[in-house]
């Protein structure tokens, strides 16, 4: 399948435009105290990360903002480094626990990154009064996680907080992971004429979580589509040599990583809304709390570019594995107007998708 290209007309190109100039200001950070909005991965966290982090420790590195750090050792050979924390709240949900997210969160920031995850650690900030048992079911999903994953927890660390300092459990994953000598990954590469492809259903993993909190008094059979990416972004890399750039799309959704993808490469990017994947009984959860399937967070999704040329064998082989299923090439890149995301409906209009905005769904990850 292929996303036939349309031409914009010059109102479309006309109101773009006039939005492209506001969004391309640099976020602000204009709170005086952190609200969980700065935790959801869409404005606020980015004016935070760039009015406190990148102005206090600002490096070349760091300021490419990528799932992984990409470090050349003395030796000459490449690695990725990536730290995640995980908050999730309730700690075990159906299809997974945080356990499982504390191993599969950071394998796929590297694996995504290009590289071959190796190693993990593990740091633990327990609240008193946590459940022994529980404690072990968590630690048991790590140990599973990791062995089907083929990564080592090699070194950690426990902390236990008074109770009502925390919230149960928090977790702390740090990855180091090799990426091969030929492999090269980077916004640099994505040019017009690309596809972008998200490799399944979309939300599957935020529905899943709120729902099991208990709050809503919705019951609908959803589970996270929490796992590991390293198997099938093995087998994408395989069918397309050229793949340009990879993010697994967690917090914020998959509409966040667009825009993230379209600030950092300096392109535009138009969605056609027909061939995004979301399961049924998602998209109606998502209609009933008035939330949109795009930025609904994943767990065991990612986004890639890749060249038209390769686009096909690349949507196969993401369908011929066990995670990829429900694939699709969902959007295709353009020259202008840089750094815009816009969704084209099945009747021929079209959106502006901008990045998140708020916390619609606190403490997922």
């Amino acid at each position: 399948m292929t996303v036939t290209p349309r031409a914009q007309s010059p109102r479309e190109l006309q109101v773009l435009s006039r939005i492209e100039a506001f969004r391309q200001r640099r976020p602000r950070l204009l709170e005086d105290v952190i609200t969980l909005a700065h935790g959801a991965g869409g404005k606020s966290s980015a004016a935070l990360t760039d009015a406190v982090f990148l102005e206090a420790f600002g490096n070349p590195t760091l300021a490419a903002l990528g799932d992984s750090a990409g470090l050349t050792l003395p030796s000459g050979e490449r690695v990725a480094f990536s730290t995640d924390s995980y908050v999730v709240q309730p700690i075990q949900f159906p299809g997974g626990s945080i356990g499982h997210l504390a191993v599969h969160g950071t394998v796929n920031d590297l694996a995504v990154s290009g590289a071959v995850p190796k190693w993990l650690s593990a740091g633990f900030v327990i609240e008193e009064g946590l459940s022994i048992e529980v404690l072990r079911e968590i630690v048991a999903d790590m140990t599973e996680a990791a062995a089907l994953a083929g990564v080592e927890i090699v070194t950690g660390d426990t902390k236990v907080v008074p109770r009502g300092a925390a919230d149960r459990l928090f977790i702390n994953t740090a990855g180091i992971g090799i990426v091969p000598t030929d492999r090269v990954l980077g916004p640099e590469r994505v040019a017009p004429t690309d596809r972008i492809l998200v490799s399944g259903t979309m939300g599957d993993h935020g529905m899943a979580v709120m729902l099991a909190r208990g709050e809503l008094n919705i019951e609908a059979d959803i589970s996270s589509d929490t796992a590991a990416l390293g198997g099938i972004v093995s087998e994408l890399l395989a069918a397309a040599p050229g793949t340009r750039w990879m993010r697994d799309a967690t917090r914020g959704g998959v509409g966040t990583v667009l825009n993230e993808l379209a600030k950092s490469a300096n392109v535009g990017v138009i969605i056609e809304e027909a061939r995004l994947p979301v399961r049924p009984i998602v998209n109606g959860a998502c209609d009933l709390l008035g939330i949109d399937p795009l930025y609904v967070a994943n767990e065991g999704k990612f986004v890639a570019v890749v060249p038209v040329e390769e686009s096909e064998a690349a949507l196969a082989a993401l369908r011929a594995h066990p995670l990829g299923e429900d694939a699709a090439i969902i959007a295709e890149v353009v020259a202008e107007p840089p750094g815009i995301v816009a969704l084209r409906t099945p009747f021929g209009g079209s959106r502006i998708v901008d990045m998140l905005v708020g916390d619609p769904l606190p403490r997922i990850c």
